[in-house]
């Protein structure tokens, strides 16, 4: 027969569409023609297929060959393409048994020896297998990052001689099995933080509700320590959540680290970082920094010295958890459920309110370094919280602060009667639900009203507050949002000196 199919998976976003290579061989002047919209990479693959077929003893056929990329109106990119379309031409000149190539999934890119070379998105392919319920083949390189994907037969091979011969049931491939996930450790600990009181309540408080924090204050005063403590606080991830993490590292240029299997992501990009870098995109569209800290946190310290441009892209995912990417032939959606954690000084030197250290900044230079921020990135922001610097006598002091442990007790707790009570944590409450949660007793509801009015909160930055007092709530668990509760929610959202942010 001179036809032959070979299935495989495209990436468009986290998601891996099935993609039929379709080989059909003519009588006529050798020729080989790729169609189904390819890319660059994928146009290339003739020439390396040619002499991976050559250099791993088949015959290349001498005929018209055709190769069908369907659907044709999916774009296709990279070298992952390469072993399906050498195994659809060996299919389709005789070589191999035509019946064995049903039951599989295909992805490699091949060197000119014939040898498989590891491609990005494992684990997005290997879920789309598990989901049509074919076994999956791919380069011995990716094997086990595919394996962490529970219910799809995986099978590593370092050469197309070796897939051949499994095909042809003369050398069977071992399934991979699952390697012992590493124990989750590496979460610095929060009793390395001296003294700061407020700022390690407001931490707690982040994460039981899983609202964003903004900290001000002098530099030294342990902002970055907080946040790079704030994954240690957060419930573990289950299996599906780490999947998630997993595919978005599988699709990005650094690839999937199985040390980081199952650990909240903490992502710190550099100040200088592009709104490309961030939101992701490319003509092959990528995940950025937002999106792979999905179910983790994006920390961003010195957030005023950022461009303007890449704060303003925070605003929509923050909102709404995902990010949209619009090219020219397609637009990706990638998921982006972070907790936005940032840091900044109260004016350019950063010594503005310091008890020791006079400011050298003039009232210009203060009013343009905080106007980098836009209100309505501020807006969005749960908690703005001064950090203050130090006395002496705390950072002499040899007393243990508490540590994570006994904070993510607490934290684990409040998510669970959150779990219960709406089936979402605090922060992602609608307009709608907070009127049905978050309601305050009368004496809280009159303080609100009066702050609402002399600190001139937009509707947005009073639902925010009623989140926060929910949370305050369910940390203390009380059944409603008193008074105290109130109070607190609202000193959470002072920051600079005495006002508002």
């Amino acid at each position: 027969m001179s036809f032959a199919v070979a299935i495989s998976r495209a990436l468009n976003g986290v998601d891996a569409p099935e993609v039929v290579v379709e080989a059909h061989l003519s009588n006529g002047l050798p020729s080989f023609t790729l169609v189904g919209l390819p890319d660059t990479e994928v146009k290339e693959s003739r020439e390396r297929v040619r002499a991976a077929l050559l250099m791993a003893g088949f015959e290349f056929p001498a005929r018209r060959i055709t190769v069908n990329l369907a659907p044709a109106d999916l774009p296709k990119e990279s070298g992952r393409f390469d072993l399906p379309i050498a195994l659809a031409l060996l299919g389709a000149s005789g070589q191999i048994p035509l019946a064995s190539l049903a039951s599989y999934e295909f992805a490699g890119e091949l060197a000119l020896t014939g040898a498989l070379r590891p491609v990005r998105g494992a684990l997005p392919m290997a879920l789309g297998a598990r989901a049509a319920g074919r076994s999956f083949i791919l380069p011995q390189a990716n094997a086990a990052e595919a394996a962490l994907v529970d219910g799809v037969r995986v099978l590593g091979a370092t050469s197309l001689g070796e897939v051949c011969a499994h095909l042809a049931g003369q050398t069977p491939l071992p399934p991979v099995s699952v390697a012992p996930c590493p124990a989750i450790t590496g979460y610095p600990d929060l009793a390395d933080v001296k003294g700061q009181a407020g700022a390690r309540l407001a931490l707690e408080v982040a994460a039981a509700g899983g609202h964003s924090l903004l900290m001000v204050g002098p530099p030294g005063t342990g902002k970055s320590m907080l946040a790079q403590r704030l994954p240690g606080l957060l419930p573990a991830l289950t299996e599906s959540e780490a999947l998630e993490v997993a595919a978005l590292q599988s699709l990005s240029s650094q690839g999937f680290v199985a040390e980081s299997w199952g650990l909240h992501p903490f992502r710190a990009p550099h100040h200088s970082a592009s709104s490309v870098a961030m939101v992701g995109g490319g003509s092959d569209p990528r995940p950025g920094e937002i999106s792979l800290a999905h179910r983790g946190v994006l920390f961003l310290d010195e957030l005023p010295e950022f461009d303007r441009r890449v704060l303003e892209a925070l605003r929509e995912p923050l909102e709404s958890g995902e990010i949209r990417i619009s090219r020219a032939a397609r637009q990706v959606v990638f998921p982006a459920a972070f907790q936005f954690i940032a840091a900044m000084n109260p004016c350019p030197c950063g010594y503005l309110g310091h008890p020791q250290r006079a400011c050298r900044c003039t009232p210009e230079q203060i009013a343009r370094y905080r106007g980098k921020i836009s209100g309505p990135l501020l807006d969005r922001i749960d908690l703005l919280l001064e950090v203050p610097p130090l006395a002496v006598a705390e950072l002499q002091s040899t007393v243990r602060e508490e540590g994570s442990e006994p904070v993510s007790a607490r934290v684990r707790s409040a998510r669970l009667r959150q779990m219960a009570r709406q089936g979402k944590v605090n922060a992602a409450l609608s307009a709608a639900e907070v009127d049905s949660f978050c309601l305050p007793d009368a004496a809280a509801l009159a303080v609100l009203t009066m702050a609402s009015s002399r600190m001139a909160l937009s509707a947005r930055a009073y639902h925010r507050i009623l989140r926060v007092a929910r949370t305050l709530a369910d940390r203390d668990d009380a059944v409603g949002i008193g008074r105290a509760h109130i109070l607190l929610a609202l000193q959470m959202r002072r920051a600079l000196g005495n006002g508002a942010i």
